[in-house]
């Protein structure tokens, strides 16, 4: 699979959410998603970027986020 380059669009794929319901991107067609995903689980980075998450979650959803992690 080729590597996505900053500011591409996300290809659409599918997977479940944290109620077992199934979703795909396309869902959120029209909408401003922040797509969360990282290489390595319990690193520095990944760490930093689930607390900014956290920290902002309330904000971006009253921005008008969604957010698929």
């Amino acid at each position: 699979m080729a590597q996505l380059k900053e500011g591409a669009s996300a290809p659409d794929f599918s997977g479940k959410d944290q109620d077992g319901k199934m979703i795909r991107l396309a869902d959120f067609k029209g909408k401003k998603v922040i797509l969360y995903f990282y290489p390595k689980d319990d690193t520095p980075g990944c760490t930093a970027e689930a607390c900014n998450l956290r920290d902002n979650y309330e904000s971006l959803l009253s921005k008008g986020f969604s957010i698929i992690g």
